[in-house]
């Protein structure tokens, strides 16, 4: 007979994964600049530098962090119902 357990176990490991892969991405940067644009972003989809012409508004980020935020739990949401709810008990969602 198979151990009922064990399921718990490869979800939980499933789950610890896509937390440290999580935290990787969070440590990374893509800076890209065009013309007079430049935007830093981690790759965990959060903006940290964002200027025009060399003038930076937190303000903005803010509002483009937020946008991300709602994107990022839109998805989340289409996912979950694709998937019966398994992204959010990997961990997904939880921006």
């Amino acid at each position: 007979m198979a151990n009922p357990f064990k399921a718990l176990g490869d979800v939980n490991k499933l789950r610890q994964q896509a937390k440290q892969m999580q935290q990787d991405l969070a440590a990374e940067e893509i800076r890209v600049e065009k013309g007079d644009i430049v935007v830093v972003i981690s790759g965990d989809q959060k903006i940290k530098q964002f200027s025009v012409q060399g003038v930076t508004s937190n303000e903005a980020i803010d509002i483009l962090n937020d946008a991300i935020k709602q994107s990022q739990q839109l998805a989340a949401k289409k996912l979950s119902s694709m998937t019966g709810g398994l992204g959010s008990m990997l961990g997904g969602g939880g921006n």
